[in-house]
């Protein structure tokens, strides 16, 4: 499996909004939306995890892309930083 970092999303965004747009690229494992933990509030970003490798480095070409009106920023996820807090 691989996860991308999704970027620059709109407010109206939603789970099922970014999965129809990626999963045009190939099955998708999972979408995650992040949101504030204090306020609830959608943060403008999440992770799209894909069954295979090929199909996440083809939705790389979404990087850049117009979506509801912003640009979006995609790239092939990092790992979760422990010394983060």
């Amino acid at each position: 499996m691989e996860k991308l970092y999704v970027g620059n999303l709109p407010s109206t965004a939603t789970q099922e909004s970014v999965e129809a747009l990626f999963s045009q690229y190939g099955p998708i494992e999972s979408v995650v939306l992040i949101k504030d933990r204090e306020t609830g509030l959608f943060k403008g970003f999440g992770f799209v995890e894909f069954q295979s490798k090929e199909d996440a480095n083809k939705a790389l070409e979404l990087n850049g892309k117009d979506f509801e009106g912003q640009q979006l920023k995609v790239n092939v996820a990092r790992p979760k930083n422990p010394n983060r807090y």
